[in-house]
């Protein structure tokens, strides 16, 4: 379905029943189901035939929702907040120590979970529909290419999916940057669609 198609109601009604999406971001297409059903978040791994040594990060629709997931290490605290105010909405995923309602499934039995806010309105709203958190990863099979528009992806993927939005192309068209503020030890463990020295422009040198 197109963007202008999706009714939002019906669209989180099948979410919260454990259905999977594809679905634009910003950055590239994601793949993505609640939080709140294991099964769901097994499904995601299965439809990308990934090893589940793969941690999953949570989109989120608002940064409010940051401290439902996870735990903000008060010594970042300023510096994870001035990167929210200059970078999100976008291209920035902050890793940080995981609370109780991420299936350790999704994280790989570890200790911390990826959050972003796409910039990206569709993705928005359809992660508040499934209820301000959806589990996602990128739209593709492990070891293909990122898609960075609806006609990237692949068709055998999208046969393990039951819902696909087509939303054109994704402005930015690059995997967002991860920076881990779990710890003191802060460290940028991919550098994307934000460079190091634009983040180091914010909280001083990594």
């Amino acid at each position: 379905m197109k963007n202008n198609e999706i009714d939002y109601k019906k669209l989180g009604t099948e979410l919260k029943e454990g259905k999977l999406i594809i679905y634009p971001t910003d950055t590239v297409y994601g793949v993505g189901g609640v939080i709140t059903n294991e099964e769901t978040i097994k499904d995601i791994y299965k439809a990308k035939d990934r090893s589940f040594s793969s941690p999953l990060i949570a989109l989120v629709s608002s940064a409010d929702k940051i401290e439902d997931i996870a735990f903000i290490n008060e010594k970042n605290r300023e510096k994870i907040e001035k990167l929210i105010r200059e970078f999100w909405p976008g291209g920035l995923t902050i890793i940080l120590e995981s609370k109780n309602i991420v299936p350790p499934i999704m994280i790989s039995n570890g200790k911390t979970v990826g959050v972003r806010m796409p910039n990206h309105e569709t993705a928005l709203k359809i992660i508040e529909s499934a209820g301000g958190i959806l589990p996602t990863t990128s739209a593709n099979i492990s070891g293909e290419a990122t898609p960075r528009s609806y006609e990237e992806l692949d068709e055998e993927f999208k046969k393990r999916v039951d819902i696909i939005v087509d939303g054109g192309k994704c402005p930015i068209g690059t995997a967002s940057t991860i920076i881990d503020m779990s710890s003191e030890n802060i460290k940028i463990l991919r550098e994307g669609a934000i460079s190091q020295e634009k983040i180091e422009m914010i909280i001083g040198k990594i």
